[in-house]
C-alpha cells in the first residue's frame, strides 16, 4: 500500500514474535518471513478438491466484494499491469493476464449465480483451478496481520506542536519500474544505499530542500504512518489531508516492537501497537533509540478520495490483503482461512474464524516472503483497535478460471 494503522499492525511491527501472542508460544518458531528457496514459486496447484477450503462459507458475507473485484479490473486495464503476468506455477499453465482478468470477470457473475453456500462451493470446484501458498514451512502456513488508515493531527506548516515531517520523494532515490528502491544516485551518478532513518532525521538531511509534505506530534505518529504507508491528517483548520505511499528507501525494515521485547520493555504476549503506544506515552524520551532501529525511510504524496494500495487502486476494508508482490500475482482473486478480531456491540474483542475472499492490490512493506499476508481493516480507531490485535495462523489461497 502502501496505503498501506500498515501493514501490520501487530505483524509488520513485531514481526518475527512467532512464538507467542494470539499464537500460543511454541518451543521452535516459526519463521514466517524466510524466503523462498532461489527459482520457487510462492503457489502449489492443489489436485484434489479434498484439499480445498470450504468456499462456502465466504457465501455468507460479500460486502465490498465485488466493489473490491471492480478496483482490480480497473487495474488490469492499464498495459502497464501486462508486465507481471503470465505468472508462473509448476506443474501448471500458468496465469496469464487474460486469464487474471476472465477470472474477476467470471467469478462476479457467479456471485450472483449461486444460490446458497454449498452451491457457491461447487461451482468453484467445477470452474476454478485452486493454487495455494506454501507459506513459511512448505505445508501452507501463513502468519495474517493487519493494517489500516490511522488517523492522526497534524499541520502544513512547522511549530512547537508539529516538529516532525512527512517527506514527500526526493529526487535522487533510484527506483526501478516496478517501484523497488535501488538506492541514491550521487551528484557524480553514482548509486549508492540511501541514508539510513537515523542519518535522515538528526543529520537533517532532507530539511530545506522543499520536500516537507506534513507536519505530525511525534516520531511515533511518523513512524506508524510509514510502516501503514498511508494516513489522513486532520488539520488546524478543521480539513483533512489524505496521504499515501510514493517510494521507500532501500534500507532493510527493522521491527520497534520485536526490540522493545527483546529488551524486556513489553511482554511478548502483550505486545500490540497500543502496548507500543502506551509505553512511549510513558518513557517519550526513548521513543526516537527504538524508531532508529528501523533504517527503511517511506515518502509520500497527497491522495485524493480513498487510500490506495501499491496497484494504485482503493483498498477495500477486509477485502483488500497486502503481499509480497515478487512472489504472489497481482490484483488476482485470492481466499483468506484465519483468525481475525471482532468487537461486540459491548466492546468486546473477540478472535473469531476468518473465511474471505479477498483481491490481492497491495504491498507489505515488511513483507517478503510466502508466509506472510496482511488484510486491510479501513480507517480510523476501531480500524487500528482491530487490526493492532490481528494475528493469527491461516492459509492463503488463489483462484484462476481454469
Amino acid at each position: 500500500m502502501w496505503s498501506t494503522l500498515r501493514a501490520v499492525i501487530v505483524g509488520l511491527l513485531c514481526l518475527g514474535l512467532s512464538s507467542c501472542g494470539w499464537l500460543g508460544c511454541r518451543k521452535k518458531p516459526k519463521d514466517y518471513a524466510k524466503p523462498l528457496p532461489p527459482g520457487e514459486n510462492a503457489l502449489v496447484k492443489l489436485t484434489d478438491p479434498k484439499d480445498y477450503p470450504d468456499f462456502g462459507v465466504g457465501f455468507k458475507n460479500r460486502d465490498g466484494l465485488v466493489q473490491a473485484i471492480d478496483h482490480s479490473l480497473e487495474y488490469y486495464k492499464h498495459p502497464s499491469s501486462k508486465q507481471f503476468f503470465p505468472f508462473k506455477v509448476p506443474n501448471d499453465q500458468g496465469i496469464t493476464h487474460e486469464r487474471a482478468v476472465a477470472t474477476l470477470e467470471a467469478f462476479k457473475k457467479v456471485l450472483g449465480e449461486a444460490k446458497d453456500a454449498a452451491d457457491l462451493h461447487k461451482i468453484i470446484c467445477e470452474r476454478y483451478d485452486v493454487y495455494m501458498s506454501r507459506g513459511c514451512d512448505e505445508m501452507g502456513t501463513v502468519l495474517f496481520t493487519g493494517y489500516c488508515t490511522p488517523i492522526f493531527k497534524g499541520s502544513l506548516t512547522r511549530s512547537p506542536d508539529y516538529n516532525y515531517p512527512l517527506y514527500k520523494l526526493p529526487d535522487d532515490l533510484v527506483k526501478k519500474p516496478d517501484g523497488t528502491p535501488v538506492g541514491r544516485r550521487t551528484e557524480s551518478g553514482e548509486i549508492v544505499p540511501y541514508y539510513t532513518r537515523r542519518e535522515i532525521e538528526t543529520q537533517q538531511l532532507l530539511a530545506g530542500k522543499g520536500l516537507e509534505l506534513v507536519w505530525l506530534k511525534s516520531p511515533l505518529d511518523v513512524h506508524i504512518v510509514h510502516v501503514q504507508g498511508s494516513a489522513k491528517i486532520e488539520l488546524p483548520d478543521n480539513t483533512t489531508l489524505s496521504v499515501g505511499y510514493a517510494g521507500k528507501t532501500d534500507r532493510p525494515y527493522g521491527s520497534v516492537g520485536l526490540a522493545l521485547v527483546s529488551d524486556k520493555k513489553i511482554p511478548a504476549d502483550e505486545l500490540s501497537l497500543q502496548k507500543m503506544i502506551e509505553y512511549f506515552d510513558k518513557h517519550p524520551h526513548e521513543m526516537k533509540t527504538y524508531v532508529y532501529k528501523n533504517d527503511s525511510y517511506v515518502f509520500f504524496a497527497k491522495q485524493e478520495g480513498d487510500a490506495r494500495g501499491s496497484l494504485n487502486v482503493p483498498v477495500t476494508p477486509y477485502r483488500t490483503i497486502a503481499t509480497d508482490k515478487a512472489v504472489f500475482p497481482r490484483g488476482l482473486l485470492s481466499y483468506v482461512v484465519t483468525k481475525a478480531p471482532t468487537r461486540s456491540s459491548a466492546g468486546k474483542v473477540t478472535l473469531e474464524p476468518f473465511y474471505s475472499f479477498t483481491v490481492d492490490q497491495d504491498t507489505g512493506g515488511a513483507i517478503r516472503s510466502a508466509g506472510r499476508c496482511d488484510i486491510y481493516m479501513g480507517v480510523g480507531p476501531d480500524a487500528m483497535l482491530l487490526a493492532g490485535r490481528t494475528r493469527a495462523e491461516g492459509k492463503l489461497y488463489y483462484l484462476a478460471v481454469k
